[in-house]
């Protein structure tokens, strides 16, 4: 993944999930796959996420730098609304 920016939103889509779902293993798998990314490919490290409306707010370090990137709710959790609305087709398989 090569835009920061992208890694971030996926890896704060997927742990929006997680955070509602703690016993999604598919979910857990993702959330540690995009981590992997963020470490990986832009040496990121997150310190913190909230969500103050209209934005979630992640801050994370890179090198010596903290830097802070904020993602609209509505669209972060999309994913989590989608798999709400339509749970049979999110089922947790062991």
């Amino acid at each position: 993944m090569k835009s920061l920016q992208d890694a971030l939103y996926n890896w704060l889509t997927i742990r929006v999930v997680c955070d509602a779902r703690p016993d999604d293993s598919a979910a857990s798998d993702t959330e540690m796959f995009f981590m992997q990314i963020l470490k990986k490919d832009h040496q990121v490290i997150i310190d913190s996420v909230s969500k103050i409306e209209p934005f979630y707010f992640v801050e994370f370090l890179i090198g010596d730098e903290m830097k802070k990137q904020r993602f609209p709710i509505e669209l972060i959790d999309i994913m989590l609304d989608q798999i709400q609305l339509e749970p049979d087709k999110y089922k947790n398989i062991e």
